[in-house]
């Protein structure tokens, strides 16, 4: 980290004599170099990705002491918008505030993803842009200087930081569950920030209560029902509220009323702004991290096509600009089936490579140093299960394959069924349901039979959510 002190005051003229040109620099190592319309909004989301990014809505048991890993935002560019995105150090809830091309002077020049750490001096930079401030932003992969803040009166550049491991997974978990959520209810910013007011400072025991969408408004309530939307640790919400003077409308999306399996507890809060939106999704209870949910394990335990995942790999690495990629699309662009092309997605996803935007129904790629075989070594049910298989200790219970018994130690449990509808009789199946995805017996029982992946990639939309897909009543 370093900084450049630049003198005269903040407040009156702007100088821009003081800031970077904004001419193309001749460095390839250059992702984008540009001014943000939009200043004291983007530092106030910046300052909060990265609040967020070091704060613990949970701390384990017998864990006071231990120090666990934190990162600050990953950065990523496209060829028209900017991303940043964090997770709580408890990975319990996902943040990601999207700069749209009006809100940048110039397009990048490249796509490209980089992880940085926010340290205090950029910090106070950030926290002093203020009125008309400018704010000029470049990144770049350089290790060193990977992003540099100018404002009027400090230029502060970051170092590339390394990236959790449990992000990976949290980054893997959060689209697949992002994916299967729907947009429920939008409402005006005087409607939100009359909620957000209501909302406890602390939850007082109570992990999982809901948000009724239809009447008079939002309102929390105790009981699920027809028009709801779970909101587990309704208090971790605050944590967004000082972006809530940027909001023009905040969307609300969630699963489908009487959906269950992974995904079924958690909620995604979309706060609309000035060119640019902030999304934040929340894990069904603050005891509950993205990056054990499960979501993937089926696709993990039963790859199918690799080559095709070989080929969209590279294709991603190589040929792609960040534009946001839809499925059938890409299958038509690339000669695949759509199947392959689902699968191949879901497959990358498992590594943190590719996120979903549930504004516009389509998914953006990362660039991470991360493999699907590393992203694979992260998920201890799916080694298990691939110990037990191994071990020999599988064997069918009937003459059809319905059932399968797994022999773990002195138990034995049986696994009925095939990929999401299969059950099990062992204890994690009994206190979680499907909940948390599959048991390591199911896992098992997909290995076995050499079950083809199931893909979690869904067809994708290809414009965005609009007024027409809500109920007229949603819009309050």
């Amino acid at each position: 980290m370093s900084t450049d002190a630049r003198p005269g005051p903040s407040n009156l003229i702007i100088d821009l004599a003081q800031v970077p040109d904004r001419g193309t620099s001749p460095d390839q190592r250059l992702l984008f170099g540009g001014y943000l319309s939009h200043p004291t909004q983007t530092a106030a989301a910046l300052l909060l990705l990265g609040r967020v990014a070091r704060h613990r809505f949970y701390l384990p048991p017998g864990m006071v002491a231990a120090k666990i890993a934190s990162s600050d935002p990953v950065v990523t560019t496209s060829r028209d918008q900017l991303r940043f995105e964090s997770f709580s150090a408890c990975c319990g809830m996902a943040l990601r505030y999207d700069v749209t091309a009006d809100g940048i002077d110039s397009p990048p020049l490249r796509h490209g993803s980089t992880n940085i750490d926010l340290t205090g001096p950029t910090r106070v930079a950030l926290a002093g842009v203020q009125g008309i401030d400018p704010l000029h932003l470049r990144i770049s992969d350089e290790a060193d200087e990977a992003v540099t803040f100018t404002t009027f009166d400090l230029t502060v550049s970051e170092s590339k930081t390394a990236l959790p491991q449990r992000w990976v997974r949290g980054f893997a978990e959060a689209q697949a569950i992002g994916a299967g959520l729907t947009p429920r209810a939008q409402v005006s910013s005087a409607e939100a920030r009359r909620f957000w007011r209501a909302l406890p400072r602390n939850d007082g025991g109570r992990s999982a209560l809901f948000v009724s969408i239809g009447g008079r408004g939002l309102g929390l309530t105790g009981t699920s029902g027809p028009r709801t939307v779970p909101l587990g640790g309704p208090s971790r919400l605050r944590m967004i509220e000082p972006l809530l003077r940027y909001a023009t409308s905040v969307t609300i999306y969630g699963p489908d009323d009487g959906a269950s399996g992974v995904g079924s507890g958690v909620s995604l809060w979309q706060l609309d702004l000035a060119d640019g939106r902030l999304s934040c999704a929340l894990s069904p209870t603050p005891a509950r991290g993205f990056s054990g949910e499960g979501g993937l394990l089926h696709q993990l335990a039963g790859q199918d096509s690799p080559a095709s995942v070989e080929f969209l790999a590279h294709y991603l690495d190589e040929d792609h600009q960040g534009e946001l990629l839809y499925p059938v699309e890409l299958a038509t662009r690339l000669s695949l089936s759509d199947g392959q092309v689902r699968g191949a997605l879901t497959a990358l996803a498992a590594s943190g490579t590719v996120g979903y935007d549930a504004a516009l129904g389509g998914y953006f790629h990362r660039q991470l140093p991360w493999t699907i075989e590393g992203a694979e070594a992260l998920n201890p049910r799916l080694i298990a299960a691939r110990k037990l298989v191994a071990d020999g200790s599988v064997t069918m219970a009937a003459a059809s394959d319905d059932v399968i018994e797994v022999r773990h130690g002195d138990s034995r449990h049986r696994v009925r069924g095939h990929g999401l509808s299969a059950t099990c009789t062992c204890p994690w199946i009994a206190q979680y349901g499907t909940s948390r995805g599959p048991c390591k017996h199911i896992l098992v029982a997909d290995i076995f039979r050499g079950a083809p992946g199931l893909h979690t990639i869904a067809a994708g939309r290809t414009e965005p959510f609009d007024r027409a897909d809500f109920h007229d009543d949603d819009e309050l």
